[in-house]
């Protein structure tokens, strides 16, 4: 999912020139876009095991292993890069003169992406009753774009943050409360169940995380480290086509796959409770 303007650099861009620095408004960082689309790539292999699995199709233990290595290698990338991309954003925003209106692009995207989520809410819930998705990595992203913004300042230093949250985020897994209102942070009624649950804690985490690397790597907008360019290559071009295009093959995908499945000739069991 493109959380933000991410990933964008000075190459074929409309330039800006703010303190001798150019900066571009549409190029952008390929090897962000190469490591997106590389977890949106393992994430729809992993919801095509999950959905034989949930199907019927054959036998796949979805839940431990190398396929749920798979699913949190896939979050756990996706989610570094979402922080990432905040602070490109940023930077690109303060470059550009426009830092006083970061707030309001963050809190637009924002409302966007919980729109989308909202929906996929109501879907799930129609489609498969139990275990519906009430607070997955769209609602998760979306509220992190504001949650976010007052770490901003304090750039390296939101890797203490990010562990922090992290271990309380494991700590949380072994609380039950009496009541689902503390979902979105972590904290789950005894017996809860959802397809998807990628709570604040320990999930914002990792996007903290993804921040301070993104001041490490990326400090004023452009690289801090040697790059040879791959982006012509035809295997980076498609991962680096999946990430720009990520939050449409996130919609799509699953709907995608039941119709294949279907078309296919598959007998789908659908549980429903």
């Amino acid at each position: 999912m493109n959380a933000q303007d991410d990933g964008r650099t000075g190459r074929n861009p409309a330039i800006a020139e703010r303190n001798g620095r150019r900066v571009g408004s549409q190029a952008r960082f390929w090897e962000v876009d190469l490591l997106r689309g590389s977890a949106i790539l393992l994430m729809v292999l992993y919801h095509l095991a999950f959905d034989l699995n949930y199907f019927e199709v054959c036998d796949i233990d979805v839940s431990s292993g190398f396929p749920l290595g798979v699913a949190r290698t896939a979050a756990s990338l996706f989610l570094l890069l979402v922080g990432i991309s905040i602070t490109l954003s940023y930077s690109r925003y303060r470059l550009l003169g426009k830092e006083d209106s970061f707030f309001q692009h963050l809190l637009k995207r924002s409302a966007w992406i919980l729109g989308l989520a909202l929906g996929i809410t109501l879907v799930t819930y129609l489609a498969i009753g139990r275990g519906f998705i009430v607070f997955g990595v769209l609602h998760l992203i979306g509220l992190s774009l504001l949650l976010a913004y007052p770490f901003l300042q304090l750039q390296k230093e939101n890797f203490i943050f990010g562990l922090l949250f992290i271990i309380l985020g494991e700590y949380f897994e072994t609380v039950r409360v009496g009541f689902p209102w503390l979902l979105w942070l972590g904290l789950a009624p005894r017996g809860f169940y959802s397809v998807d649950y990628v709570p604040v804690f320990p999930w914002f985490g990792v996007i903290l995380i993804g921040m301070s690397l993104g001041c490490v790597l990326y400090p004023g907008y452009r690289r801090a480290f040697s790059l040879p360019d791959l982006s012509a290559f035809p295997a980076a071009g498609f991962l680096a086509f999946l990430g720009r295009n990520s939050l449409a093959i996130y919609l799509i995908h699953q709907p995608a796959i039941i119709a294949l499945l279907y078309l296919s000739g598959v007998s789908l069991i659908l549980h429903r409770n």
